[in-house]
């Protein structure tokens, strides 16, 4: 049990009082008040002014409705699986839309056809592309810059509304989605995948979980990097700008046939293309992007042991590998906006647990132990990682956790107070729902491990925030999933102006000084309606988390 309280958004000039009421919905549709009491003035926050109801109180299982002055909320349940399916959208439409390099269907519709069969060739040296994409002054590579670079039309995801495939985005992906595998097992089997066939359907089981198979097609993509060129890329994007702004079918962006400059533009010829659409890849060494893709590698070869014993000695191997040799020189510290990894010591640091936790070898403990003074200056970006290697560790490494644990706990009670939705709401250009699904998230992992200094109700306050309890309106950022959601987002069917069930948006962007917005009517501000794929794994893990808490295990 915990507290259920709704903010009631008025004008700052509002002066008038109502009674809030709290409605029960009937079987015929009718409604019965069972909560009607002042709501409580809270203060100002941005541009309105705010109350408050609590109806904590009320536990009867149904459908309900709030209402204040002529404004009714659309009808929610109280229930206590209310969060068991929340996730179920976004592994069973939005993933499987986004899977890159496979044709894509739903019934009689086909989202996509086999896109990028062509991938990639290798990017010009010192050039600065588009969407935070550059090479430097060598390939790093055995490819000369426009060559063909083999074996990477596999696996992997489109990044966002955009159809790159942004190899930081690819490991955060397949490490959630681990994640929520190994804490909660959700056996779910709606799609059938088959990789031979480069082909996925949707809504047709095949007896695999879907979660697995999701590892399985990020793990793919990191596996073909290294295999390609023996380290982690940047990226694989498209080469020009007319191709980026591309809409509808990702199939139809290039012609899939691999280039071959001894063609003329336009003509083919032996399954090659005089075109020179094929999409680029950036490969600039990078230790940060070599460390974050290993750390999942090393994960997605536990989740996969079972169900690809091959994929995942293969992962594991290269885990171990890229570690060894990461020990054997200085570190490439080649860095460019944000496709080039983390910090050098969180990605490392990330390495380190989850090398440890897949092997228990006593070298990646010291390397825990070794980085963990960083990581405690830096323990809200950090905080997950470290709790992740407490099994594995002495008691010592638990015990100096706790100074950090306190004061993040305290951090975040000041935090939930500077608004009314107890979250922390940011203000920069790209709206914060992935900051409010890190930050509960974070609170859960302390909550489990640490009960007595970090309680659980930041996790909910997340959840809620992400599902319409926000600044602006109370439209849930999650489409198809609460009350009302977003039907007009930036997927890469924006031109439709629609939307992907599942798919996870930045949400409420602070316009300066103080107006919170979210177009409904205009998908193509990316800044608040942009789906990403690594805010759509970690609400597959809020989602179980939320539920875990509540009381009742996630539908599976």
């Amino acid at each position: 049990c915990r507290r259920a309280i709704v903010a009631i958004e008025l004008d700052r000039n509002d002066r008038t009082t109502a009674p809030a009421r709290l409605l029960r919905v009937g079987a015929d549709g009718s409604t019965t008040t069972v909560k009607t009491a002042p709501a409580t003035r809270w203060g100002d926050y941005l541009r309105y002014s705010y109350r408050q109801l609590d109806f904590s109180d009320v536990r009867q299982p149904g459908l309900y409705m709030l209402e204040y002055g002529a404004t009714r909320t659309a009808p929610f349940r109280i229930a206590d699986d209310v969060y068991a399916g929340a996730w179920h959208p976004t592994l069973d439409v939005y993933f499987p839309v986004a899977m890159d390099h496979m044709y894509v269907n739903e019934g009689y519709r086909v989202w996509h056809g086999d896109a990028h069969r062509d991938d990639a060739r290798q990017a010009p040296l010192n050039h600065e592309h588009i969407d935070l994409y550059a090479q430097g002054p060598t390939t790093d590579t055995k490819y000369k810059p426009g060559e063909h670079i083999p074996g990477l039309a596999v696996g992997g995801w489109f990044d966002a509304g955009d159809f790159d495939i942004r190899t930081q985005s690819q490991y955060q992906v397949v490490r959630s989605l681990v994640d929520t595998w190994e804490q909660w097992r959700p056996t779910r089997d709606t799609t059938a995948v088959d990789w031979t066939r480069r082909r996925t359907e949707i809504h047709v089981p095949d007896g695999t979980p879907d979660l697995l198979q999701q590892i399985r097609h990020g793990t793919l993509q990191l596996v073909a990097q290294f295999d390609a060129v023996g380290h982690a890329i940047h990226g694989i994007v498209e080469p020009d700008v007319a191709q980026y702004t591309h809409l509808g079918d990702a199939s139809t962006k290039t012609d899939g046939l691999i280039h071959d400059p001894a063609l003329k533009l336009g003509e083919e010829r032996g399954g090659r293309s005089g075109t020179p659409d094929d999409r680029w890849a950036f490969t600039t060494k990078a230790s940060a992007l070599n460390y974050g893709s290993i750390a999942a590698l090393a994960a997605a070869s536990r989740s996969l042991g079972e169900a690809d014993p091959a994929l995942a000695k293969t992962a594991l191997g290269i885990a171990t590998r890229i570690w060894a040799e990461e020990q054997t020189h200085a570190p490439d510290l080649y860095q460019h906006g944000n496709t080039t990894g983390g910090p050098l010591d969180s990605e490392r640091f990330a390495a380190a647990v989850e090398l440890l936790r897949t092997t228990r070898d006593p070298r990646y403990a010291t390397a825990v132990q070794t980085l963990w003074p960083a990581m405690e200056r830096r323990f809200a970006f950090n905080l997950r990682d470290a709790v992740a290697a407490i099994p594995l560790m002495p008691q010592s490494y638990r015990e100096g956790m706790i100074p950090a644990v306190r004061a993040y706990a305290a951090a975040t009670v000041k935090a939930a107070a500077a608004n009314p939705f107890g979250v922390p709401i940011t203000t920069g250009g790209w709206a914060g729902s992935g900051t409010v699904i890190v930050g509960a998230l974070n609170a859960y992992a302390l909550h489990k491990a640490f009960p007595d200094i970090m309680p659980a109700d930041p996790v909910f306050r997340g959840a809620e925030f992400l599902l319409g309890h926000h600044p602006g309106s109370d439209i849930s950022f999650v489409s198809g999933v609460g009350t009302r959601s977003k039907e007009v987002a930036y997927g890469n069917n924006r031109a439709d102006f629609s939307f992907i069930a599942g798919g996870v948006v930045p949400g409420v962007l602070i316009v300066k000084p103080d107006f919170p917005e979210n177009h409904e009517d205009w998908p193509f501000f990316w800044g608040e309606n942009e789906y990403v794929i690594p805010e759509g794994a970690m609400w597959i893990e809020l989602a179980h988390a939320v539920q875990d808490l509540a009381g009742k295990p996630p539908a599976k």
